[in-house]
């Protein structure tokens, strides 16, 4: 949360003035933002009143608008002081919300929340704004369904613009803001004080005689206030990339500047891509910010600087990011990004169920999503952790959300897993639920194998009624089937026979099962960061082809023993960690500066499991340099995983996660690469990341 600066009681005067440096303020902002006159940001800007929904006895108005940074939604607040729950700047509860920390903002009533607690007729006027991580919905209700409209439209493209922007426009919008923060009294000036209040503000610590001489330098008025070009001036000095100017200078042999020929050496030599002179001239037409440089085809060090922070300057290939691999093999010949216990938002013992879980799985791209389904109380079938106090949630709400947000980042087929308790009664219930809410999509219903499945078409048929959960698989496997208590299932029947046609498995092969990641979908870990890279490349469509060993049913590949075979690539991989660029302070230390320390990390067969770290930087999360050489033995590339971790020091206890970013080998571009920054969350850090630089050799 942010927190809105306490304003002076002020003259007449004092507020005109002020109220002209905050439309100032509001119009550099969405001009940062490619909004400048913008219709729908000079609403938020203005700001109204929507009906906060709680529950059903508790909704009530409440005013919103966005704050002149344009990245800050203010809203007012009732809530009662607690202990130590107050903001920094001002002694009053946190009111707000960054417009960074929003997801997504869904239209109508999609919501638990609003599901439960309104009625049909509300429909058009509503709208939730669903958070990152584990915070609640925010769920709203307009004056009607005209403003509805123009608060969702407004928000999605205030949400979209900030996304889009690039590394170097996102360090510019955040530091012109900490800098509008740190003039505490607004007015337009930075004294000394202020500068060292701004310093700290970006997470690096310095002492007094080197912020007196950074002031110095900048005030060429000696009015012992920095403004204007002077304030430009700090800034281009506190945002100078001294290893950029290094790797610059070797390849600007041009009158100072790139030529084309000059970034292709670049591109050849350091980037070691198949790279033609018409490849760097696409850059120079892409990247090159100064017009007259472009005119000559030559590229600055600005827009040098640009390049490096785009898609083919990050370390990600970015042929990977869409679909590349052959997807017409069977089921059985991919990896599926498997979600377990999907319907768990946090703890397995107690912690909510919600459909809101599904919902954010599938929009991760997972597609095999776990339903634990037991007998509900009132006829409808319900699925929580059984055995638990976790809540439950009714199974056709399941099936509604899972078919409203299916196919909304990946179009390959989905698969329920069902872990099946219900009575007859009831999976008849559900299957009829599926039928009629799923339709002819591509799903797929994995279930426990039935021995005998030509009984299940005879009245007196019986079949085996146990759990279909993977952990019971592996408990059954070698029990004697013909000992299990037996009993009528109609299920199986009822499915067969009223969905087979849309809802099969393709005829090469029946549905396998996929392997999960340990805990929920939603539980921050480092498996589940391996996880999620694993999936990051081919489009993100939750499904990767396995390596032609691991396909064949002849292969001999043991990745213990690790025989002779087509797996054996072995590779050297070296790494540069060389610095970092405004790394977020840590929200439960937010008055002290981290330590920063990089740690890369090999996940893969037994052989190429490893890590090695930096040391840490004292005091600096703005700039921290490294320059420390690692190198690594990598033998089975195809199934290595790359995690780069960035840690905040300490000494006493536990260093804590900054961010971390994992990605598959064989997707790693060489050369000076910049590594974006993901929270624990799975969120990417704006502005922040690393700069690095990569090798990788084959083994002599």
């Amino acid at each position: 949360m942010q927190c809105i600066r306490k304003q002076p009681s002020r003259t007449k005067s004092q507020e005109l003035l002020y109220q002209e440096q905050t439309k100032a303020t509001a119009l550099m902002n969405g001009k940062l933002l490619g909004m400048e006159g913008d219709s729908d940001l000079q609403f938020l800007l203005t700001g109204g009143d929507l009906l906060k929904v709680r529950s059903s006895s508790w909704k009530k108005t409440r005013f919103y608008k966005l704050q002149e940074d344009c990245r800050t939604m203010w809203h007012e607040s009732h809530k009662k002081l607690k202990s130590k729950q107050t903001c920094e700047c001002y002694n009053r509860p946190p009111a707000s919300f960054s417009i960074d920390d929003i997801e997504a903002v869904r239209v109508g009533r999609q919501s638990e929340g609003l599901q439960k607690y309104t009625e049909d007729q509300v429909e058009n006027r509503c709208f939730s704004i669903i958070f990152k991580g584990r915070r609640k919905n925010l769920d709203l209700i307009a004056s009607s369904e005209e403003e509805a409209k123009q608060w969702v439209t407004a928000l999605e493209k205030i949400i979209s613009n900030t996304r889009n922007l690039n590394r170097q426009q996102k360090t510019e919008h955040w530091i012109f803001n900490c800098m509008r923060k740190a003039d505490k009294n607004s007015d337009s000036k930075m004294s000394l004080k202020e500068l060292k209040h701004f310093l700290h503000q970006v997470n690096i610590e310095v002492d007094d005689d080197y912020a007196e001489m950074l002031f110095e330098k900048c005030d060429h008025s000696k009015s012992d206030y920095l403004e204007g070009a002077e304030i430009e001036k700090f800034y281009k000095m506190l945002t100078e990339r001294e290893e950029i100017d290094v790797i610059y200078g070797q390849y600007a042999t041009t009158g100072g500047q790139m030529s084309s020929t000059d970034l292709l050496n670049f591109l050849l030599k350091e980037q070691r891509e198949s790279a033609s002179l018409d490849d760097a001239l696409k850059l120079i037409e892409k990247y090159e910010v100064d017009e007259t440089a472009k005119a000559k085809q030559h590229m600055t060090k600005d827009g040098f600087l640009m390049y490096l922070h785009q898609p083919e300057g990050m370390i990600f290939n970015p042929a990977h990011k869409e679909v590349y691999q052959d997807m017409s093999q069977p089921l059985n010949h991919y990896f599926i990004s498997s979600s377990h216990n999907t319907y768990l938002m946090e703890d397995q013992l107690k912690g909510p169920s919600s459909t809101e879980a599904y919902i954010r799985a599938l929009m991760k791209s997972c597609r095999c999503v776990e339903l634990d389904c037991w007998d509900g109380s009132e006829g409808e079938p319900v699925i929580y952790h059984g055995y638990t106090l976790t809540s439950k949630i009714l199974f056709k709400d399941v099936i509604k959300a899972i078919k409203e947000y299916a196919f909304k980042t990946s179009e390959y087929p989905v698969i329920l897993s069902l872990e099946n308790h219900c009575s007859v009664e009831q999976q008849k219930l559900m299957a009829q639920h599926m039928t009629s809410i799923l339709g002819s999509r591509r799903f797929l219903i994995k279930g426990k194998r039935l021995n005998k499945l030509d009984t299940i078409y005879s009245a007196e048929g019986t079949i085996d009624d146990d759990s279909v959960s993977e952990d019971d698989e592996a408990a059954d496997a070698e029990e004697d089937e013909a000992k299990k208590p037996k009993q009528t299932r109609t299920f199986i029947t009822m499915w067969t026979s009223s969905a087979e046609s849309t809802l099969r498995a393709p005829e090469q092969t029946p549905p396998t099962t996929t392997p999960f990641p340990c805990g929920t979908l939603a539980t921050p870990s480092k498996e589940m960061d391996v996880n999620q890279g694993r999936f990051l490349p081919n489009g993100m469509s939750g499904y990767i082809l396995k390596p032609a060993y691991l396909r064949d049913g002849a292969s001999e590949f043991d990745p213990i023993t690790l025989t002779k075979g087509d797996w054996l690539q072995h590779k050297v991989f070296h790494v540069m960690v060389i610095s970092a660029q405004q790394l977020p302070k840590l929200k439960k230390k937010t008055k002290s500066i981290v330590d920063p320390l990089v740690r890369v990390e090999i996940y893969g067969v037994p052989a190429d499991t490893t890590e090695k770290e930096t040391q840490n930087i004292s005091n600096n999360g703005f700039n921290p340099m490294w320059n420390e050489q690692f190198q690594f033995e990598v033998y089975v590339p195809e199934l290595a995983m790359v995690r780069f971790v960035v840690e905040d020091y300490d000494s006493t206890s536990h260093n804590d996660l900054i961010g971390q970013y994992t990605l598959p080998f064989t997707s790693l571009q060489n050369g000076y690469r910049h590594v974006p920054l993901l929270t624990k969350n799975g969120d990417v850090i704006s502005s922040a990341g690393l700069f690095v630089h990569i090798m990788v050799l084959d083994a002599e």
